[in-house]
């Protein structure tokens, strides 16, 4: 009975994946969400503000991709 559903599966992906149908969304069909406060961080100079209080503050972190500890010596 497996041997039966196997196949069937690996035909059944492909045709499911195909359905998805992944396109490019032209600017002009966005709407709202092509304004600026639909972005994930808006505000860059707040958010790069907060990330480095945030990589100060946490010693166990390390920072943001630098070496050394969040005490500041490298």
């Amino acid at each position: 009975m497996l041997a039966k559903k196997i196949p069937f599966f690996f035909t059944l992906l492909p045709l499911c994946a195909s359905i998805s149908a992944c396109q490019q969304v032209n600017a002009w069909e966005r709407g709202n969400l092509a304004k600026p406060q639909m972005a994930i961080d808006f505000d860059t100079l707040n958010a790069a503000l907060q990330a480095h209080t945030f990589s100060s503050k946490e010693a166990a972190s390390g920072g943001e991709g630098v070496g050394g500890g969040g005490c500041g010596c490298n």
